[in-house]
Parts: structure tokens; sequence; C-alpha cells
């Protein structure tokens, strides 16, 4: 019997668009503001990461800055995510990573259901302007789990909203948290990038141009095949 995926998770920055660089500008100038150097180095160590935590990480590189209530790190992230969406309104269709869109379109051609499985807040409105919301049967985004990557509450709450068992689900990432929250919902990952960071992906390529929806469903059956 062919095992056939029943539904595809794709992370959005880094797999359909690629928003790092804005996100990477509006916590440079808030961390400039704040009197703290931050450099593109650090900042791969927010790739997956949802912003309060990425804030956290930020606030501790320098331990003489001192303590910030709650309160004051909300203000904080809502003023990085002002910046955000100064920076996103030049967003187009144009902006969708190569090879995606006819990776999106394969899929919809098959039974396997699509849903989007990511850390910002800001999902639903970045796949409006890349015109790939009518793609998608369900979108996970931040407001909707308690628990961001590496836990795997992102992908397992895709497939509860669509009653697909984890093991019939694939999920795409970019980033080494998120690949860990698919294999730790027990689906099938897709990592996309280096080995060095990506190397604990069921599936690896190096770039979004080299997915190809075949092969992908192809290295899905023969996991499962001998599961």
């Amino acid at each position: 019997m062919t095992y056939e995926p029943k539904l595809i998770i794709y992370d959005l920055d880094g797999i359909l668009t690629d928003t790092a660089e804005f996100h990477f500008l509006a916590w440079q100038k808030l961390a400039e503001g704040l009197g703290l150097s931050f450099d593109r180095a650090f900042n791969e160590q927010l790739k997956g990461i949802n912003r309060m935590d990425s804030l956290d990480r930020i606030l501790a590189l320098d331990s003489t800055i001192g303590a910030f209530s709650d309160e004051e790190k909300l203000k904080l992230a809502t003023q990085k995510n002002d910046y955000y969406l100064t920076l996103i309104e030049e967003i187009t269709p144009a902006h969708i990573l190569p090879g995606m869109l006819a990776f999106l379109d394969a899929n919809k051609k098959t039974d396997a259901k699509i849903a989007l499985g990511s850390a910002s807040k800001n999902a639903p409105a970045i796949l409006e302007k890349l015109g790939l919301t009518g793609y998608f049967d369900y979108i996970v985004d931040a407001a909707k789990v308690k628990n961001g990557k590496p836990d795997p509450e992102t992908f397992t709450a895709a497939a509860d909203a669509l009653g697909i068992d984890y093991r019939d689900c694939i999920g795409i990432e970019d980033a080494s948290a998120g690949v860990e929250a698919v294999n730790r919902a027990g689906m099938f990952s897709v990592g996309v990038g280096d080995r060095e960071h990506l190397s604990h992906a069921d599936y690896l390529v190096a770039e979004t141009s080299e997915l190809e929806f075949e092969e992908v469903v192809r290295q899905f059956r023969e996991k499962n095949a001998g599961l």
C-alpha cells in the first residue's frame, strides 16, 4: 500500500518568503534604542523563536541594563512589531521564494491539506500580501498557541484542527527550532538550509528552489514504509 501525506504544514519565514531581513532591521532598531549592540550573527539565534522569547534573549545581552516589568517588555515588543509592520508594507507576490509557488500548486492538486505553522502573529497579513491565502486550509500563528517552537504545539494544533493523525503530516521548516518542533510532533520533517543547523531533519535541501513536491512525498513514503 502506498502511504500518502494528508497534511503539509509550511513555515512562513524562510520557506514561503524571506522576512528575516525585516525582522533583523526591526530588532536592530529596537536594540540600538536601548543602547545594545545587535548583529546578524546574534539574529540567527532568533530564527523560529517567538517575539517575547526573542526580546528576552536580546535584553540578556547586557546584564547591566536592569530588569524590565512584563508591561515594559510588552511595550518594547509592540514597538518592534510596529517597526516591522512598516517594513513589510513593501511585500508583494514577487517576494515568494523560488520554487514555492510551483510546490504549493502541486500540493493543491493532491488530497493533502495545506496549513501554515508560523511563529508570527503577522502571518495572515503577510500571506495576504503574497497572494497565497487561498491555498491554505488552516493557519496557525502565534496568537493560536501557548507554546512556541521548538514545542510541537504549532504543528499539532494544525493537525488537530483538521482532524489529521500526526504521522500523516509533513512539516517544512528552515529553522532548527522548527525542525525540532516537527520531529517532536511525530511528523515527517523537511529542512531547508545548511546541514550544520538542520541535520535532524528527515529530509534536507539547501534552498527552496531544490524542493520538489514528488520527491518530498517519495521521502515521506519511504520513511513511513519502514515504520
